[in-house]
């Protein structure tokens, strides 16, 4: 058994320790307060813009208009848009698909419970899916927000295409287009012909599932714009404004990924400090009931011994 001056130690060091997890909890809690106000925001907007455009890209017309005059989606280039063969969760195969890029999202620190590790579960699933179906290490690009999965990937032998581990502690709404508008460069020159998300959705304070998702080409069907189509009003004429549509909705889009994703950290590193304080306070509990019986034990003992003397 251990002595007093031991589980007295012991109970001073927990003690530090909730000190520090009640009080990382509390800046967690913050954190995710204003991720929750930023996401709830900006994702209805982006859906919603999404979904204008999955309505309008009905119309027979304004697609031709789209393959002949903007380039997007002719015989001699990459579709940017796909209505009805891509799933918005659809793994490439070789024979189609030569090159792809997978843009992962993770935390740059620990101490979130298993958020950095389901998102690296899923990344290496993704990963040997791809190995599986005939690509090389060369033929996948990663680019990484976060340090973790930037980690990760260097171990996993895969190529980093760059490092954005700054994107996930401070998200910004100009990161992420300029990363919406290399990606979306990288597509339309050919250097890429799929591009994958691999992140984390914040769906509860206690629940963050990991997605993944198709960023390019779009799956626009998978929105479900209604089985007829909308007869929208465009000003000033559908071609101008799809032409404007949809470099919005690409950078919209990743920067709601790069918001749900801070979410889900913020979300995650509250649940587990929570769990970490609850565990600190029973451990305390504990310590404390074995202290005060061993110090019972000595005041017997002394009280036995002084007895003992006095009958001698």
């Amino acid at each position: 058994m251990s002595s007093l001056k031991e589980i007295k130690t012991r109970i001073a060091s927990v003690k530090s320790t909730l000190k520090i997890t009640s009080a990382m909890k509390m800046v967690a809690a913050a954190k995710l307060h204003k991720a929750q106000n930023a996401i709830g925001g900006k994702l209805p907007y982006e859906q919603q813009l999404r979904r204008t455009l999955a309505g309008m890209l009905q119309d027979d017309d304004l697609q031709k208009a789209i393959r002949d005059q903007l380039g997007l989606g002719d015989a001699k280039g990459p579709s940017l848009v796909k209505l009805n063969d891509v799933h918005i969760d659809e793994l490439p195969d070789k024979d189609h698909v030569r090159r792809v890029a997978l843009v992962a999202f993770s935390s740059n620190s620990s101490l979130c419970g298993a958020f950095n590790a389901n998102i690296i579960r899923e990344f290496q699933h993704v990963r040997g899916s791809l190995l599986q179906r005939g690509y090389l290490p060369e033929d996948i690009d990663v680019y990484a927000v976060g340090r973790k999965i930037a980690d990760e990937v260097v171990k996993s032998g895969l190529k980093v295409a760059a490092d954005l581990s700054d994107m996930a502690e401070k998200p910004s709404y100009d990161d992420a287009a300029s990363l919406a508008t290399a990606l979306t460069d990288s597509f339309i020159s050919g250097q890429v012909d799929q591009i994958i998300l691999i992140y984390s959705h914040f769906a509860t304070a206690s629940s963050q599932p990991v997605l993944r998702e198709n960023y390019l080409p779009l799956a626009l069907h998978d929105l479900d714009a209604g089985s007829e189509p909308i007869d929208y009003i465009l000003e000033p004429d559908p071609l101008s404004l799809a032409r404007e549509l949809l470099p919005m909705v690409l950078k919209l889009k990743l920067y709601t990924v790069l918001l749900d994703a801070n979410a889900a950290e913020h979300a995650a590193r509250t649940i587990a400090m929570q769990i970490a304080s609850d565990n600190a306070k029973n451990l305390i509990a504990e310590l404390t009931l074995a202290y005060n019986k061993g110090r019972q034990q000595e005041i017997t003992a002394e009280i036995l011994d002084l007895v003992g003397g006095t009958m001698n």
